[in-house]
């Protein structure tokens, strides 16, 4: 894959390995389009990253739900409809987890990089890009997510003429499963009740609650450094924060009972901690929504006083990192291009999206809109607004009512659905369900409708 085309000018630089940059690659070389994908690892490294492959998840569930009740499901499902490359590797390297679509991280990032290395007409260039100077083709797409170099959002933020935004996102630890004292454990599922279930969980009591409270409260924690503000993403929060709101915050969070019965009381916990498998193997397990920012040696052993970890062995302790992300509806058009700069479309998180799912569909969309281009005749319209696609890129054309921050796909971003006659309004569950439906339906239409308007393209 590297170096094969030595003597083809590409015709799309994308910079960015991860899951934007190869979704749309894989978008533009299998259709035929001389791509160039530019990876800045190993020669740079991240504090987010362990390896040097492409498509690297932090997690196993990253992904999230695949529940056509959930907004991230029902993305994931308008995506397969239109061909998407990543979540077709990722359905095929689940792991047990529920409802979501959990992936082996290892045998995703493996199985991304041989698709891609099938591509006859893909040049990946593992060297870092510092200035938009290195690319040479006439189309670029910028995919190089949260984690951007400072020189190429310099120079980006020259470009659009608006202030780069940034918040911090946190990681959550991982142990090792024969470290663990499953005994002081049970397996189940919230939405499996009568199952085995595919998570660990770790029960506690009022006390045992509130001293775990405690410990998060004093902690020592990684602090900003000091010419940055502190911006914290809410659907990432790190747990400490989460308790700084006030002693219950974490029971209605990430340590909720709720359909969770202990076999050993036949009841639900006062708080619990799930963890979740991180491989097929089962090896290696992660402590579910407890993204952390505080310091290692503190991080250990708070964790270390919970039952069932008090011999825990830490593959990957909790850390945070800083993410960088445009004001894409003052910086960015309809199609995801620089407004100073049109031959430049950036997709990802650094478009404003949040999620590895979401970039994924942005990194979808600006290769097809690129498709559109090369192939001449009409533009492209967007996904129809009835559809998550179509809502989550409405956010980042307009914006919301307040200063513009990176978006998960939400229910509220798609128009709601009437009640049917005779019947003053729906449910929550029938009503997500009916807007589902819609927009899977539209999703078709419209996959439909792009696949003939890019049916002349080469490969396609």
């Amino acid at each position: 894959m590297e170096g094969d085309l030595p003597l083809v000018e590409p015709q799309v630089d994308v910079v960015g390995g991860g899951l934007a940059g190869c979704e749309a690659a894989y978008q533009l070389a299998s259709r035929g389009i001389t791509t160039r994908l530019w990876e800045m690892r190993p020669e740079r490294t991240t504090g987010a990253h362990e390896g040097e492959q492409l498509a690297e998840l932090v997690c196993s569930n990253s992904l999230g739900s695949d529940h056509t009740g959930t907004a991230g499901g029902v993305l994931k499902q308008e995506l397969r409809r239109l061909g998407s490359a990543l979540i077709a590797e990722a359905d095929g390297c689940r792991v047990p987890a529920g409802s979501a679509l959990a992936v082996d991280r290892r045998q995703f990032a493996e199985a991304v990089e041989r698709r891609l290395a099938g591509l006859e007409h893909l040049q990946v260039r593992r060297q870092a890009v510092t200035s938009l100077d290195q690319l040479s083709a006439p189309h670029r797409i910028l995919a190089t997510g949260p984690l951007t170099s400072p020189e190429l959002a310099a120079e980006l933020g020259e470009l659009t003429g608006a202030e780069h935004l940034f918040f911090y996102d946190a990681i959550a630890p991982i142990v090792s499963v024969e470290s663990l004292a499953l005994d002081e454990m049970f397996r189940a599922s919230r939405r499996e009740p009568d199952a085995v279930g595919d998570y660990l969980n770790i029960p506690l009591d009022k006390e045992r609650y509130e001293a775990f409270v405690d410990g998060l409260l004093q902690a020592a924690k990684v602090d900003a450094h000091e010419f940055e503000d502190e911006k914290l993403f809410e659907g990432c929060q790190p747990v400490e924060s989460i308790a700084a709101r006030g002693r219950e915050s974490l029971r209605f969070g990430p340590m909720r009972p709720v359909g969770l019965d202990d076999p050993r009381t036949g009841r639900w916990p006062y708080a619990v901690i799930q963890l979740r498998a991180e491989n097929r193997e089962g090896t290696a397990w992660g402590l579910v929504g407890f993204q952390t920012r505080l310091r290692h040696g503190e991080q250990q052993a708070l964790l270390r006083s919970l039952p069932g970890l008090g011999h825990a062995e830490f593959l990957r302790l909790g850390s945070i990192h800083r993410n960088t992300y445009l004001d894409a509806p003052r910086c960015l058009d309809t199609e995801l291009r620089v407004r100073r700069s049109p031959a430049i479309r950036v997709a990802g998180q650094l478009s404003g999206c949040e999620g590895y799912v979401e970039s994924i569909a942005v990194g979808l969309m600006a290769s097809v809109w690129t498709l559109a281009e090369l192939s001449g005749g009409e533009t492209l319209p967007p996904p129809p607004p009835e559809s998550m696609l179509g809502g989550l890129l409405a956010y980042l054309r307009e914006g919301g009512p307040r200063a513009f921050s990176p978006m998960n796909a939400n229910f509220g971003l798609v128009p709601t659905v009437p009640p049917p006659p005779g019947r003053r309004k729906l449910g929550k569950r029938e009503r997500r369900q009916a807007m589902a439906e819609r927009a899977l339906a539209a999703t078709e239409d419209y996959g439909a409708r792009v696949e003939q308007r890019l049916s002349g393209i080469l490969g396609a």
